[in-house]
């Protein structure tokens, strides 16, 4: 479509004139003469709409660059100070060397993240980003192990990554022993987390007195090593760290009020109850079960003792290990419990024994192994049907 004008126009029948399209008089509806000057002002104004249209556009094109260096100036601006030095990186790290003492503890799972929130709580490092990025920065800084470190104020990221990575730094080690561990699980643990010799604890266990393993005991330390999350003194001995443990065994018996000459049986008979047990709902059933055993005179048959006896893990047991009475933790083919704990019990297994739920039931079978799903039954027939439901999700599972 050209920008030219187009005129319209035709002749009437008959005159020889011509008539306006729209109507008006004929004879002034004349056809234009085509002249150059007619061509040179319509080029003109074509000119003229070009050069008004490259105009918007320029001044277009300028406010979009201003209004974007504004928004860049803005997000920026906040950045530098006055005399333009980056505010930023003035403030997110101290200097260093730093001064003072302050103490961080660091706990099992902690990301850099997480260490550098607790460091710039902590008034050691400027900020946690700060602390991120040097931790990223350093190859070793996965290697930093849960505990308390004591550390100095205002240091600079980097140094701080390399003050937790060094083993004077620590003013305590975090150790975490769980429910259900045996005697020689525990010392494994210790020697991971304090770097204490294995041979020095093992030593440190045979002597009750340092350890300050009750008489109850009988100079067995299985059970008496309370699961729980110690602090430990870089200095400290094996005999320090085991001797925590067995006082908070004595602490946790103390507050609920058990007898001094019943600890040892209670802890037997918790450990048997941790070992068996998967949920805690069900500790207070199986405390029942043991109890009721015991009256009538039955074989406790508890293959997790079973399996303790014979130094092996798990309760994947043979026929000839199941028959064996050579083995004084057999509860299959002797009576009463086993001489000891098989492990070291958690409060609720405890509470379990001291308060075991109402009922007659007489045996149990997890029928789940992954969820620790377990039927408790009265009579044989119930516990063969329950043992058919293990069998089969044995099966079913590839077990």
């Amino acid at each position: 479509m050209s920008n030219s004008q187009t005129e319209w126009w035709a002749p009437v029948e008959g005159n020889g004139q011509s008539a306006d399209l729209f109507g008006g008089d004929p004879t002034s509806a004349q056809p234009p003469r085509r002249s150059r000057s007619g061509g040179r002002q319509r080029e003109a104004r074509q000119r003229k709409q070009r050069r008004n249209r490259s105009i918007v556009i320029v001044i277009v094109a300028l406010l979009l660059v201003v209004g974007a260096g504004y928004v860049v100036v803005s997000l920026l601006g906040g950045m530098f100070d006055g005399d333009g030095t980056n505010k930023t990186a003035t403030t997110k790290d101290f200097p260093g060397p730093g001064f003072g003492e302050a103490t961080v503890t660091i706990n099992a799972g902690d990301t850099g993240a997480d260490m550098g929130a607790a460091l710039a709580d902590a008034g050691v490092v400027a900020s946690a980003q700060a602390f991120s990025a040097a931790f990223a920065a350093n190859s070793g800084a996965a290697s930093i192990q849960p505990g308390t470190y004591s550390l100095l104020q205002e240091m600079k990221a980097s140094d701080a990554v390399d003050a937790l990575l060094n083993p004077a730094s620590k003013s305590s080690f975090r150790v975490t022993i769980p429910e259900g561990l045996t005697k020689d699980q525990i010392v494994a643990r210790i020697n991971e987390k304090t770097l204490i010799p294995t041979k020095e604890l093992n030593a440190a266990l045979k002597d009750s007195k340092a350890i300050g393993l009750p008489s109850q005991a009988d100079g067995n330390a299985e059970g008496w090593l309370f699961p729980a999350t110690y602090d430990v003194q870089p200095d400290a001995s094996a005999a320090d760290v085991l001797k925590m443990m067995t006082a908070k065994t004595v602490e946790v018996l103390k507050d609920k009020k058990v007898a001094k000459d019943d600890w040892e049986t209670v802890l037997n008979k918790a450990s048997l109850v941790e070992r068996e047990g998967k949920l805690d709902e069900d500790r207070p059933k199986m405390a029942r079960v043991i109890e009721n055993r015991l009256d009538q005179g039955w074989m406790l048959g508890i293959d997790a003792a079973v399996a303790y006896g014979a130094g092996i893990s798990g309760t994947e047991l043979t026929t000839k290990e199941l028959q064996d009475k050579s083995n004084p933790y057999n509860t299959r083919a002797l009576p009463g419990l086993p001489p000891t704990p098989i492990a070291s019990p958690g409060e609720a297994s405890i509470e379990a024994v001291l308060k075991p739920a109402d009922g007659t039931w007489m045996y149990w079978c997890t029928v789940n192994p992954e969820t620790g799903e377990t039927v408790f039954s009265h009579t044989q027939a119930e516990q063969d049907a329950a043992q058919a439901e293990l069998n089969a999700w044995i099966t079913a599972n590839g077990k």
